[in-house]
C-alpha cells in the first residue's frame, strides 16, 4: 500500500525573491523514506499565477 503525505507551499511569499522553502522540504521527506511525485496548484489568483500549491509525496507501507 502506497501513502501521500501533502505539504502546503504559499508561493505569494515569494514574489520577487528567490524560493527554496521547497528543497529542504524536499530533502526533509526523501530523509524519512518518501518520494516526491509533483504538486497540485491549490489556489490561484485572478490573473492565473499560483498562490498555494500541495508538494505530493509517496512512501510503501
Amino acid at each position: 500500500m502506497v501513502k501521500y503525505e501533502y505539504v502546503t507551499i504559499h508561493v505569494a511569499q515569494f514574489v520577487g525573491a528567490k524560493c527554496e522553502e521547497h528543497r529542504e522540504i524536499i530533502d526533509r521527506y526523501a530523509a524519512m523514506g518518501y518520494r516526491y511525485v509533483g504538486f497540485v496548484p491549490t489556489k490561484i489568483s485572478d490573473y492565473g499565477k499560483f498562490k498555494d500549491i500541495d508538494l505530493i509525496f509517496e512512501k510503501e507501507e
